[in-house]
Parts: C-alpha cells; structure tokens; sequence
C-alpha cells in the first residue's frame, strides 16, 4: 500500500511483481508447477530404502514424521556423515570425490560463478566425460547471471548438460523473478552426496570482498539418505530440462550402509502445499528441552519462530544465536537487528562473529541438527527451493555444537542494556528495513 501511495506509477508494477503470495494464488497454477506436484506423486515410492528407518526418540519421532508428511522424505539409517567447515575443507573434499566417480555426476547451485573454483570443475567434468562419466548441471539464472554466453558455452561443448532453474525471460518474468533455487547439491554414482550452504564462488577460498573469506558449513553423505538428495536434483532436472530420461535404477541404485548415522533430508519451494523448512524450524525450537543453537547470516524471522524463540527462554530452555557483524547486505543486516532487542529481553545470547558467516544451522539437545540452504527468513520459507539435511545423532551433533560453543567464544556478545541504547539513527534503520523484511 505504501509503493502504490508514494509511487503511483512504478508502485502498482513493484507491487505485483513481489507483493501478491503466488506460493499460494498464480504460482500453484502455472504448468511448470503442476508438473512438478505431478512428479512426485508418480515417484514418491522411487527413493524407498531397506535402511528407512523409524526413530525411537519421541521428538526426533515427530519431526521426522512432519517432514515425511510434508516431502515424501524418510529418515535413513546406515549412513556416513562428515562435516566440513568453510570453504577449503569443502571442495577439497568435493574433488577428491569427483575423481572416484565412474557414471555419472550430478550437482545444482544457486551461484555458480566464473572463478578458479569452476575451471577446476570445468577440466574435472572434461576428464571424466572423455572417461565416459554423464555430467548434468542445473543453475538458478538469477544467483549465477555470470554463467552465461562463451563462459557457459565451453561446458556444453564438452558435453555437460546444462539448464537453468526457472530462466528470467520476458514472458516468465512475473511469476519467476521473485522465486529463486537456492540448493546446493551434488552427488557421484547415486552413493556420495553433498548438501550445506556453501556456493561455487572463489569468495570461500580467497578473500575477493572486504568481507573476507566466507566461512560455511556442509556435509558430506554416503550411504541411502543420498537417494534422497538425488529425488530432488531429479525433480528439479526434470521440470528444467523436460527429460524424463533419469527415473531408473541407473540413477538409483541400491546403495549399501556406509556408517550409522541416521539422516533425513527436508526440502521445499514455492510449490510446496506446505511450508516445510519453516514448519522444521519451527517443530525443532518447540521440541528443546535444554538448549537451541542457532547460526545463520539471514536472522528475519516471522512472528511464528519469533513467538516460538520467546516462548522457550521464557520456559528457561538456553537459546543461543550466532550472526555475523559484517553483512553482504546491509538492509538485511538491520532487519535482522530490528529483532535482537526483543529476544536480548527475554534471555537469547547473541553473539556477533567478527568474519562473515554463510552457516545455516540449528542444533537442539545434543540430538538434532540440521545443516543446509535454508535461512531464517521469508524468502526461504516462501520464495526459495530450499534443501536441508537433518542429522539426527549425538556424536555429529556434539562435534557440530563443539564449533558453535569455540567460535561462539570468541565473538562479541550482546548486552541488552547496551544494546537498548543504541543510536536513534540505528533504531531509523532497523525500523525502515524491517518494514522491507518480506522482500529480504
């Protein structure tokens, strides 16, 4: 209303290219869309394992079963879980697993920018197709606008198929500009995956801003919770490429317990009849008993996790968040701000890491943990293709916690009394972006 009051002409346009939910009005009634809801009705047996297994903890139950409700993705057992923290780690490890792979090679990133990171994909995928490995890469058009012309052309030419997710043109512009797939995935032979937060951009490897280093968090799966991970890259191939080529065994194939880490992936998008990511957040904060950590670079909650954050300080449950004090954006830094003095009041520890963190994680109980794309805010929760792997295991879920509590250590802590008094101009800020959080 207040657009379409100050800017009678570019208001109304403004409006409708972000303003109307289509999650819930003109999005769930495109093609594309109703394809996808199509897909997983025909597949929703495809990823069914031997090792599903049915947790015995009463809260890990009832998550589980909420995201199965809402994704027709099951818990496994048999799996092997390692972490990996920032950049470095990650791709090391990425590339040692891209050597072993002998059909195919499967990966989706929101950014996937040119950089030394994607010449070293770009030979990779070059050995190993002349090797007689498949290579398939979906990117989101808006998140890697550099992947484009001569650059993405000498993928192709070596015979990596390429797509993107929802590419900006001029007759998708309105349902598709407002709507971004912000997954990380990748996965060699249907056994080993990859999921977290981390992008191929050279800013996790060298510092290319003033930012730093990004740090970030992934992980690394072997075993059957991989079959999920690979259900949706499949989907998502599938409504990018219009090829129903990769529903067979092939692509899915009996994958044999590699540890015993039980993990469950969750995912969701603007297509998705429930709000999956926000419901698991939601469902882990109103299950802790003792504490709940939480790291994330984009802290924008809505008033139901807000209200659920509240609710459980207030029952005298430890919650802890941790945000970075420098922001890629500052409008979304102020908006997270805008939040703090209310849960500073109540009890939350927030603790501000001096180096830019990418995380997004939450740990409840020494029980559960998730790591993956999904922030605390309403472009992940409504906008966004979102991919989140749940670890529901004490060993991981300690050593996850172990690096929180040492980083955590060293970073500035908020005093609400302080914090209360802080500029006018400050207050201005966080207030104006605030009222832009749903765009954010």
């Amino acid at each position: 209303m207040l657009a379409i009051l100050l800017l009678p002409f570019a208001g109304p346009i403004l409006y409708y290219l972000f303003g109307v939910n289509r999650r819930k009005f003109k999005f769930f009634r495109l093609k594309q869309t109703e394809k996808r809801k199509l897909f997983d009705e025909k597949y929703k047996d495809l990823s069914e394992q031997a090792n599903r297994k049915e947790p015995e903890q009463v809260k890990v139950a009832k998550l589980a079963k909420l995201i199965e409700s809402s994704t027709f993705l099951t818990p496994y057992d048999g799996n092997k879980v390692t972490v990996l923290n920032g950049g470095a780690e990650t791709f090391e490890s990425i590339f040692e697993a891209l050597q072993k792979a002998q059909k195919f090679i499967h990966l989706q990133y929101y950014i996937f920018s040119e950089g030394e990171l994607t010449e070293r994909f770009f030979e990779l995928f070059k050995k190993k197709i002349a090797e007689g490995v498949e290579v398939r890469l979906i990117y989101d058009s808006f998140g890697s606008y550099s992947f484009r012309g001569k650059f993405k052309k000498k993928f192709q030419e070596i015979g990596v198929q390429v797509y993107p997710m929802m590419p900006i043109r001029f007759g998708n512009l309105l349902f598709t500009l407002n709507y971004r797939n912000h997954r990380k995935i990748l996965i060699m032979d249907g056994h080993v995956g990859f999921t977290g937060g981390v992008n191929v951009s050279d800013k996790y490897i060298k510092p290319i801003s003033d930012l730093g280093i990004w740090e970030d968090l992934h992980v690394k799966i072997e075993g059957p919770a991989v079959n999920s991970l690979h259900r949706i890259f499949m989907k998502d191939y599938h409504f990018a490429s219009d090829e129903d080529l990769l529903m067979s065994k092939t692509y899915f194939p009996d994958v044999e317990p590699r540890g015993s880490h039980i993990v469950q992936i969750a995912a969701a998008g603007p297509d998705s009849k429930q709000p999956a990511i926000m419901q698991q957040y939601i469902a882990m904060v109103n299950s802790a008993e003792k504490y709940i950590c939480i790291a994330n670079p984009y802290f924008i909650p809505g008033t139901s996790i807000l209200q659920a954050l509240i609710i459980a300080a207030l029952s005298g449950i430890e919650v802890r968040l941790l945000v970075p004090e420098k922001s890629d954006s500052r409008m979304a830094k102020f908006s997270m701000f805008s939040r703090f003095e209310q849960l500073l009041e109540v009890g939350v520890k927030i603790h501000l890491r001096p180096d830019f963190s990418h995380s997004k994680m939450i740990i409840v109980d020494g029980e559960i943990a998730s790591v993956g794309s999904g922030n605390f805010d309403y472009r992940s929760f409504e906008h966004n293709f979102e991919t989140n792997a749940l670890l529901y295991d004490g060993e991981l879920t300690e050593q996850i916690k172990a690096e929180f509590d040492r980083i955590c250590s060293n970073c500035n802590r908020l005093d609400y009394k302080t914090f209360k008094n802080r500029p006018l101009w400050q207050r201005f800020m966080e207030g104006m972006a605030k009222f832009f959080s749903p765009l954010l």
